[in-house]
Order: structure tokens, then C-alpha cells, then sequence
């Protein structure tokens, strides 16, 4: 065990979690985000909640941000100069040729984040096997790099044809970059991405520049802030796929981070699933700006190898998580159609909602929820009181408009933005052909318990968990997230042929991709030598039948970074998973397209510990709260987490310091084995 501190930045608060290794004690706490200086959030949390001596004495400072995703969104980046092979100039323009909404006749192109004028090309080629082609023309290099410096680019990122093959040309481009005195960042694709399909790796090298610099100074101003407290340990922030990386990994990979923030509450929740059990389980992340689902599956989160943020690819790991813009800080407003519509607009911390009494004047649906009691007394985290007045007056303000009361309006709200998130839910499930009725939900987040009965009806679903540090569970999930590194290597080659069970295996297959394994080993422990002998390896082979264009990724058994299975049990597991996936098998020859190597290094177990606040009390309260299952206002108990005995039946309002569960009429309520609550449907 280690003593370790979380920190999770969300759009509205900033969560906390440390595990006191001495004393077992996980304790958590919540601040306001401070959106202009996320860091200074951060500093608020550990000072507020965290004493001296643990900051002294902690191992890890584990975070997970949202600020390279912000950055992207919003196009508060580097100026980014691209240089590309001749012909190349305009495939981030190109694409793929085809249109992300096939049937939307309004839907457009997201801009390059390389505008034309500084995209350049230099003559030169590869081949995809990897010989020279065409040899590499420095003069157009230099002029390409005087004209970028000239433009006071801040980075350039530079993507050449099949440099995945040989970087050769790439590394000669970059050294006559730092001849011309550039002092900008510079992104390599070979070294950003290893794999093939150039449009997709000028993209992840183009947002690596991208959002390079201002990842870069907010990880050094974060660290630097973490000494100033007295914090001696190792910083460590969460990659899109899952798992941690230093912070001086992520300086010089910032694009393996983009997704950051949503990671640690898929983590927590394979976590939880493994102790608990449980086979399948989709979770419900809902924080004050946005909603973010994910699959566990197995006791693990599921996970893709390319990702896409504002229709632009990102060649990395990605746990499958889905956002959308609905939480409890979306405004509700009427659209040109005269229809009320909820988010994805955000009051976010500042103004916040109404009933914050920060200034806030639009209904969010914080507001909504306020109003129809189903927070409770109304004492939130960060010392907030809801102001029921200024939540009745933000709603009426929409509610004029459709001819509907502040009750009416505010169940609407609740309804429209359950609706909304069930569908990114069925969007996650229904798509790999699992029907969310046989699986569990897990929701937290500030106001994911809040929901849960909602969305639990809204899929026919009969049983929630909530878990232990329910509003801070993703800053819980993080004091999990061991040190991973990964990285692949496209080798388009025969791996056997024929269908399953002829077993006519490409010869020199086995000892191509060991050889291949052995530089990507080799490469890892390059990039992580302090922690090279503690590291686990794995690794994957991306498989397809010959003729398709996509592929599937089959974990495999290694041993001393080599393969440690026959090809025949590798086949096998590749027909079966295609069967499951796809329905049916093919009698084709099947082709390996790319290697996957993964290294872990486990941080040390820490326990999960969690005893409530507010355990003790008067009795339980009782307030008049609306019932979307009898859909009038009935008596709820209002009943302190840590005062759940037996079995309860709803309907019920359970407080916590964190975040508040609503639970519905015909909904009981049992306490669990890890310290988690669990909501079962009456039949």
C-alpha cells in the first residue's frame, strides 16, 4: 500500500480522494473548478481537505483533467505548421471522403487545425515496405521550415508518408528543424503513432502539436504548485486509455491524455465490478457540464485503438467512453420550433445555476431538480445552499413560453435530460448487441445517484449500485490507475490461411512478430527506464480476414516479451471473437495487420475503505418530493447514508456529503458488502 492523492477537474467542481496508508482512511472532498486556472482548483481541494503531513508523506499525486480536451474544443492551442510529403498537403481536408452524417444536409466539415497556408510539402518518399523511394530533398525542407518560422508558428508537427516503416526521412527533417533554430515543439508521426493510414496519423500528430504547449505548462505549473504544498512524490496523470503516465511522459505525449477525465470513473468501475462480481455493468457519469457512459464488461472498461474528438482521429488506446453535453448544470431553453430543449449550454461553476445564488438566472437542471425536492434539504458539497426561490424564478422564465408551471417545467427538465443520457447509454450497449436490461447500472458523479432511478426506468433497467464515494468516485478511480505505457506497429503480413481448423500458418509469422515485439519492448523501456524492471508486458495482434478493411485486436500470452502461445489458439480466439462480434465466420485467409505492445507497472493495492458522514443524527426527516413513478409529490424519507439498516423501501432521498440518491417509489434500498448501496426494482 502507498498513501496516494486524486484529483479529478470537472467543468463544475474539482473532486478529491486520498488513502491514508497508516490508518487505511480514504477521506474525499469537493471544491468549486476554478475554469480560468484549473490548477489553482487542484490546490484548493488538497489544502482544504487533505492535512500537511499526508501531502509530505504521499507517493502518487494522481489527476485526471480535461484540459488537452478543452483545448481542442475550443481551439485554444499552438499555431501548428504541418510538414508533409509531396501530395499530401491536403488530407486532413480529404479525409476519407465521405461525411460523418450521411443524411444531415446541414452538417459540415470541422476546420483543419492546420490552415492551408501552413501546410507545406516536401519531396521525398517511403515505401510502405520501407525502402526508399524518392530520396528526401533538404532544400525544400529548409524552405519549408524558414517559411513556418517566419508564420511564428509555436510547433510544428511533421507527418511523411510510411514513416511508420522508416522514419528515416522524419528524423533528418527534424534535425534540419533544430539546425534552423526552431524552439518550438516538434511532433514526429513515427513516434506519435506506429501505425498506417496516413490520414489518421497526420491528424494524431497534428493535435499532439496541437495541445502540446498548453499541456505542458499546466502539468509544470500544477507540479510546481504540488512542491510549494510539500508534496514529494511521483505526479502521474490518467491516459484516454486507461491507466497513468508521469507527468513528464505526458509533456512529451500529450495527445495519449486527451481524454483524461472521464478515464477514472471507468476505471473505478472495473474496479468495483471485479470485487462485486459483477459480469456486466454500464455506468452513468453525470457531473455538472457533461454526461459520460462506459462499458465494463468482464471487469474490464472496453477499449478502443483510435478515438475521435470533433470528427478528427486520434491513433491511441481510448476507453469507449460516450459524452454528451447534458448535466447538472445544462440550461434549459426553447429552440426556434418552440420546443423546450435541455444543454448542451452549460452554466458550468460560474455563474452556476440559479439556486446557487451566484449570479445564475437561467433553469438548469440542477434548478429543476432543486424545485421538485429531489435534493433533499438542499445543503450541497462546498458549503452550498439552494436558493428554492431563484430556482422557482429560472424555471418559470421557460415555463411562460410553453404554457406549463414550475412543476410541470422542472419534471420536463428532469425527463428531456434522462432521455438524452439513456440514449448514449443504448448508443454504448445496444450497438455491441447487449441489451442493457440484464446488466447493472453504476451511476455517480455529483448528480449521477440523483438520476439513477430516472435512467434505470428510462432502460427497463432492475438493479443500481452506488458506490462507495459516490460524487468523487472518479477521483477514487484514479488512486488505482497503474503506470502504463503502448505503443504498435502496422506489419501488414499472411497469418494463416484458410478458415479455423486448417491451421495453415504463414511460415516466419511467429518469428516476425517477436522480432517486431522485441524493438517495441525495447522502445517502452526507452521511454520509462526508471520503472523497466517492475513493468508487466502484454500484447495484442490486430487480425483480420484478407479483403476487409478493419480489423479486431486478440489479446495474446507472452513471456519475456515474445510469444508464449501457438498460432493455432490465437486463430481460434480471433474466429470466436468475430463469430460473437459479427455473427458468422468467413473461409478466408486471415491477415495480421498491426502489433500492440503494453507495459504495466502495478501500483501498490490500496484497500477499499469507506465509512459515511453524517452518520449520526435526529430522526429521519420527511419532505414532499415529486414521484416520476406516480407522477405527483409524495412523502419522502430523507435519510443520511450512513444510517442505512435492513431494507428500505423508497420512495427516499438518501443524503451523503458528495451527492444525493433519489429513489423512486417501488425501488428498495439494501446496504452492500464494499460499502456500496444497492437499488433493486419491486416486481
Amino acid at each position: 500500500m502507498a498513501t496516494r492523492i486524486g484529483v479529478d477537474i470537472g467543468g463544475t467542481f474539482t473532486d478529491l480522494v486520498y488513502f491514508d496508508e497508516a490508518t487505511g482512511k480514504t477521506v474525499e472532498g469537493k471544491v468549486p473548478t476554478v475554469p480560468s486556472a484549473p490548477e489553482e482548483g487542484v490546490v484548493a481541494a488538497i489544502t482544504g481537505h487533505v492535512p500537511q503531513e499526508i501531502i509530505e508523506k504521499a507517493e502518487f499525486f494522481l489527476h485526471g483533467t480535461t484540459v488537452g480536451l478543452n483545448a481542442l474544443l475550443e481551439r485554444r492551442g499552438s499555431k501548428v505548421g504541418l510538414i508533409t510529403t509531396q501530395g499530401f498537403r491536403d488530407v486532413l481536408e480529404i479525409r476519407r471522403g465521405d461525411r460523418a452524417e450521411m443524411y444531415n444536409l446541414f452538417w459540415k466539415q470541422t476546420e483543419p487545425l492546420v490552415p492551408r497556408s501552413l501546410r507545406l510539402e516536401v519531396t521525398g518518399r517511403m515505401l510502405g515496405t520501407g525502402a526508399e523511394y524518392i530520396p528526401l530533398d533538404e532544400d525544400t525542407v529548409r524552405a519549408a521550415v524558414a517559411q513556418l518560422i517566419a508564420a511564428k508558428v509555436d510547433a510544428i508537427a511533421v507527418s511523411l508518408i510510411n514513416a511508420y516503416a522508416n522514419p528515416a526521412h522524419e528524423l533528418r527533417v527534424a534535425e534540419i528543424i533544430a539546425e534552423a533554430g526552431f524552439t518550438g515543439g516538434v511532433s514526429l508521426s513515427h513516434k506519435i503513432s506506429g501505425e498506417y493510414r496516413e490520414y489518421e496519423r497526420t491528424s494524431t500528430t497534428c493535435i499532439d502539436a496541437f495541445v502540446r504547449g498548453r499541456m505542458a505548462n499546466y502539468l509544470r505549473r500544477l507540479d510546481g504548485k504540488l512542491r510549494e504544498l510539500g508534496f514529494k512524490g511521483t505526479s502521474l496523470i490518467t491516459r484516454s486509455g486507461s491507466g497513468s503516465m508521469t507527468f513528464a511522459e505526458a509533456e512529451d505525449r500529450p495527445f495519449e491524455t486527451i481524454m483524461s477525465g472521464p478515464v477514472g470513473g471507468a476505471q473505478g468501475a472495473a474496479e468495483l465490478a471485479k470485487i462485486l462480481n459483477i459480469k456486466a455493468l454500464v455506468t452513468a457519469d453525470v457531473g455538472g457540464t457533461s454526461f459520460d457512459t462506459a462499458l465494463v464488461i468482464d471487469g474490464k472498461p472496453q477499449v478502443l485503438f483510435e478515438g475521435v474528438i470533433d470528427n478528427m482521429p486520434i491513433q491511441s488506446p481510448w476507453v469507449d467512453v460516450r459524452s454528451i453535453g447534458s448535466g447538472g448544470g445544462s440550461i434549459a431553453h426553447i429552440d426556434p420550433g418552440g420546443l423546450m430543449r435541455v444543454g448542451p449550454r452549460s452554466a458550468a461553476a460560474v455563474p452556476g445555476p440559479a439556486c446557487y445564488g451566484k449570479g445564475g438566472v437561467e433553469p438548469a437542471m440542477t434548478d429543476a431538480a432543486a424545485w421538485l425536492g429531489m435534493l433533499g434539504p438542499g445543503d450541497l458539497a462546498s458549503g452550498i445552499t439552494l436558493d428554492i426561490g431563484k430556482a422557482k424564478a429560472a424555471l418559470d422564465s421557460v415555463g411562460q413560453h410553453i404554457g406549463q408551471d414550475a412543476e410541470h417545467t422542472a419534471a420536463g427538465v428532469m425527463r428531456i435530460s434522462s432521455a438524452a443520457m439513456a440514449n448514449a447509454m443504448r448508443e454504448i450497449s445496444l450497438d455491441q448487441g447487449l441489451d442493457p436490461r440484464t446488466m447493472t447500472l453504476l451511476p455517480f458523479g455529483g448528480a449521477g445517484p440523483l438520476m439513477g432511478t430516472l435512467l434505470a426506468d428510462e432502460l427497463g433497467m432492475n438493479q443500481i449500485i452506488i458506490p462507495p464515494l459516490a460524487g468523487n468516485f472518479s477521483a477514487w478511480g484514479l488512486l488505482g490507475a497503474d503506470m502504463v505505457q503502448s505503443t504498435a506497429r502496422t506489419r501488414v503480413m499472411d497469418f494463416a490461411a484458410g478458415a479455423a481448423g486448417a491451421m495453415d500458418f504463414a511460415a516466419g509469422a511467429a518469428g516476425a512478430i517477436n522480432a517486431t515485439l522485441t524493438d517495441l519492448f525495447s522502445a517502452l523501456e526507452t521511454r520509462s527506464a526508471a520503472h523497466a524492471d517492475e513493468a508487466v508486458k502484454s500484447a495484442r495482434l490486430d487480425l483480420r480476414y484478407k479483403g476487409q478493411e478493419h480489423t479486431l485486436s486478440i489479446e495474446v500470452a507472452t513471456q519475456g516479451g515474445a510469444l508464449a502461445e501457438a498460432e493455432a489458439d490465437i486463430l481460434n480466439r480471433f474466429v470466436s471473437e468475430y463469430a460473437r462480434t459479427f455473427g458468422g465466420t468467413m473461409n478466408q485467409d486471415v491477415e495480421l495487420v498491426s502489433i500492440r505492445a503494453n507495459t504495466t507497472v502495478p501500483l501498490p493495492q490500496r484497500q477499499l475503505s469507506y465509512t459515511p458522514k453524517r452518520s449520526d443524527g435526529a430522526d429521519d426527516r420527511v419532505m414532499d418530493v415529486y414521484s416520476f413513478e406516480r407522477q405527483t409529490r409524495l412523502p419522502f424519507r430523507i435519510i443520511p447514508r450512513g444510517r442505512i439498516t435492513g431494507k428500505i423501501t423508497g420512495p427516499a432521498i438518501v443524503t451523503e456529503d458528495t451527492t444525493t440518491t433519489y429513489v423512486d417509489a417501488d425501488w428498495t434500498i439494501t446496504n452492500g458488502s464494499a460499502g456500496e448501496i444497492i437499488l433493486e426494482r419491486i416486481a
